[in-house]
Protein backbone atom coordinates (compact mmCIF):
# COMPACT_ATOMS: atom_id res chain seq x y z
CA UNK A 1 0.00 0.00 0.00
CA UNK A 2 1.20 3.45 -0.75
CA UNK A 3 1.09 6.22 1.76
CA UNK A 4 -0.29 9.59 0.74
CA UNK A 5 -1.50 12.95 1.98
CA UNK A 6 -5.07 11.71 2.47
CA UNK A 7 -6.83 12.09 5.77
CA UNK A 8 -9.59 9.53 5.75
CA UNK A 9 -12.09 8.51 8.44
CA UNK A 10 -11.13 5.52 10.56
CA UNK A 11 -13.43 2.46 10.46
CA UNK A 12 -14.94 1.29 13.73
CA UNK A 13 -17.63 -1.19 14.81
CA UNK A 14 -20.14 -1.21 17.64
CA UNK A 15 -22.44 -3.94 18.94
CA UNK A 16 -25.92 -3.63 20.42
CA UNK A 17 -25.84 -6.91 22.36
CA UNK A 18 -29.11 -8.33 23.69
CA UNK A 19 -29.05 -10.79 26.60
CA UNK A 20 -31.99 -12.40 28.41
CA UNK A 21 -31.76 -11.64 32.13
CA UNK A 22 -34.36 -12.81 34.67
CA UNK A 23 -36.99 -13.16 31.95
CA UNK A 24 -36.37 -9.68 30.55
CA UNK A 25 -34.30 -8.53 27.63
CA UNK A 26 -31.30 -6.37 28.50
CA UNK A 27 -28.62 -4.52 26.52
CA UNK A 28 -24.90 -4.57 27.32
CA UNK A 29 -23.25 -1.24 28.12
CA UNK A 30 -19.63 -0.71 29.05
CA UNK A 31 -18.14 1.99 31.23
CA UNK A 32 -15.08 3.21 29.35
CA UNK A 33 -11.70 3.04 31.05
CA UNK A 34 -10.19 5.69 28.73
CA UNK A 35 -11.26 9.10 27.41
CA UNK A 36 -13.95 9.88 26.74
CA UNK A 37 -15.11 8.40 30.03
CA UNK A 38 -18.75 7.36 30.21
CA UNK A 39 -21.10 4.62 29.05
CA UNK A 40 -20.85 3.15 25.57
CA UNK A 41 -21.71 0.17 23.46
CA UNK A 42 -18.97 -2.44 23.13
CA UNK A 43 -16.90 -1.67 20.07
CA UNK A 44 -13.73 -0.23 18.71
CA UNK A 45 -11.35 0.14 15.82
CA UNK A 46 -11.16 -2.30 12.92
CA UNK A 47 -7.69 -3.81 12.49
CA UNK A 48 -6.02 -3.75 9.08
CA UNK A 49 -6.99 -6.87 7.13
CA UNK A 50 -9.99 -7.57 9.40
CA UNK A 51 -13.57 -7.91 8.18
CA UNK A 52 -16.17 -5.77 9.95
CA UNK A 53 -18.15 -8.68 11.40
CA UNK A 54 -14.99 -10.30 12.75
CA UNK A 55 -13.92 -6.97 14.29
CA UNK A 56 -17.30 -6.61 15.98
CA UNK A 57 -17.16 -10.10 17.49
CA UNK A 58 -13.54 -9.50 18.61
CA UNK A 59 -14.31 -6.16 20.25
CA UNK A 60 -17.36 -7.63 22.04
CA UNK A 61 -15.23 -10.50 23.36
CA UNK A 62 -12.33 -8.23 24.38
CA UNK A 63 -14.51 -5.73 26.25
CA UNK A 64 -17.20 -7.99 27.73
CA UNK A 65 -15.93 -11.57 27.63
CA UNK A 66 -19.02 -12.50 25.59
CA UNK A 67 -18.98 -14.68 22.51
CA UNK A 68 -21.75 -13.04 20.49
CA UNK A 69 -23.78 -14.06 17.47
CA UNK A 70 -24.27 -11.15 15.10
CA UNK A 71 -27.86 -10.84 13.93
CA UNK A 72 -28.35 -7.73 11.81
CA UNK A 73 -26.57 -4.74 10.39
CA UNK A 74 -28.36 -1.83 12.08
CA UNK A 75 -26.82 1.17 10.33
CA UNK A 76 -23.56 2.95 9.49
CA UNK A 77 -22.95 6.13 11.51
CA UNK A 78 -20.62 8.68 9.94
CA UNK A 79 -21.17 12.10 11.50
CA UNK A 80 -17.64 13.61 11.60
CA UNK A 81 -18.35 14.83 15.15
CA UNK A 82 -19.40 11.42 16.53
CA UNK A 83 -15.97 10.94 18.16
CA UNK A 84 -14.11 14.04 19.32
CA UNK A 85 -10.75 12.25 19.03
CA UNK A 86 -10.93 11.75 15.25
CA UNK A 87 -13.38 11.22 12.40
CA UNK A 88 -14.66 7.64 12.62
CA UNK A 89 -17.26 5.72 10.65
CA UNK A 90 -18.98 3.03 12.72
CA UNK A 91 -20.75 0.00 11.35
CA UNK A 92 -23.24 -1.07 14.02
CA UNK A 93 -24.47 -4.64 14.37
CA UNK A 94 -27.14 -6.11 16.60
CA UNK A 95 -26.05 -9.24 18.39
CA UNK A 96 -27.07 -11.86 20.94
CA UNK A 97 -25.12 -12.92 23.98
CA UNK A 98 -25.97 -15.61 26.50
CA UNK A 99 -23.96 -14.80 29.61
CA UNK A 100 -23.30 -12.00 32.07
CA UNK A 101 -20.73 -9.56 30.64
CA UNK A 102 -17.51 -8.82 32.49
CA UNK A 103 -15.69 -5.55 31.81
CA UNK A 104 -12.16 -6.05 30.54
CA UNK A 105 -9.62 -4.49 28.18
CA UNK A 106 -10.87 -0.94 27.43
CA UNK A 107 -13.99 -1.47 29.56
CA UNK A 108 -13.71 -0.70 33.27
CA UNK A 109 -17.12 -2.32 33.76
CA UNK A 110 -19.78 -4.10 31.69
CA UNK A 111 -23.41 -4.17 32.75
CA UNK A 112 -26.80 -5.34 31.55
CA UNK A 113 -29.44 -2.61 31.34
CA UNK A 114 -33.04 -3.81 31.02
CA UNK A 115 -34.63 -2.59 27.79
CA UNK A 116 -37.47 -1.15 29.89
CA UNK A 117 -34.97 1.30 31.48
CA UNK A 118 -32.83 1.98 28.42
CA UNK A 119 -35.21 4.23 26.49
CA UNK A 120 -35.18 6.99 29.09
CA UNK A 121 -31.40 6.74 29.48
CA UNK A 122 -30.94 7.03 25.71
CA UNK A 123 -33.32 10.03 25.53
CA UNK A 124 -31.43 11.83 28.29
CA UNK A 125 -27.97 10.73 27.13
CA UNK A 126 -27.12 9.71 30.68
CA UNK A 127 -26.39 6.22 31.96
CA UNK A 128 -26.11 4.67 35.42
CA UNK A 129 -24.46 6.82 38.08
CA UNK A 130 -25.09 9.97 36.06
CA UNK A 131 -22.22 9.31 33.65
CA UNK A 132 -22.87 10.41 30.06
CA UNK A 133 -23.52 8.03 27.21
CA UNK A 134 -20.56 8.94 25.01
CA UNK A 135 -19.98 9.32 21.29
CA UNK A 136 -23.31 9.06 19.43
CA UNK A 137 -24.28 5.92 21.33
CA UNK A 138 -27.47 7.44 22.78
CA UNK A 139 -28.64 7.95 19.18
CA UNK A 140 -27.60 4.40 18.28
CA UNK A 141 -29.48 3.03 21.28
CA UNK A 142 -32.64 4.96 20.32
CA UNK A 143 -32.33 3.65 16.75
CA UNK A 144 -31.78 0.09 18.00
CA UNK A 145 -34.78 0.18 20.34
CA UNK A 146 -36.94 1.43 17.47
CA UNK A 147 -35.58 -1.32 15.23
CA UNK A 148 -36.30 -4.00 17.86
CA UNK A 149 -39.87 -2.68 18.27
CA UNK A 150 -40.77 -2.02 14.63
CA UNK A 151 -38.16 -3.62 12.37
CA UNK A 152 -37.43 -0.18 10.91
CA UNK A 153 -33.82 0.86 10.47
CA UNK A 154 -32.67 4.47 10.35
CA UNK A 155 -33.04 6.07 6.94
CA UNK A 156 -29.93 7.38 5.17
CA UNK A 157 -29.65 11.01 6.28
CA UNK A 158 -26.92 13.39 7.24
CA UNK A 159 -26.56 11.78 10.70
CA UNK A 160 -27.42 15.14 12.26
CA UNK A 161 -30.49 13.76 14.02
Amino acid sequence: MSEGPWRNPVPTVDAVIRVQQAGEEAIVLIRRRNEPVGWALPGGFVDEGEQLAAACRREAREETGLEVVLEELLYVYSNPDRDRRKHTVSTVFTARGSAVPIGQDDAAEAILVPVSQLGLMAERGVGPGGLPIVFDHALILRDALRFFDTGLRPRPVDDQR
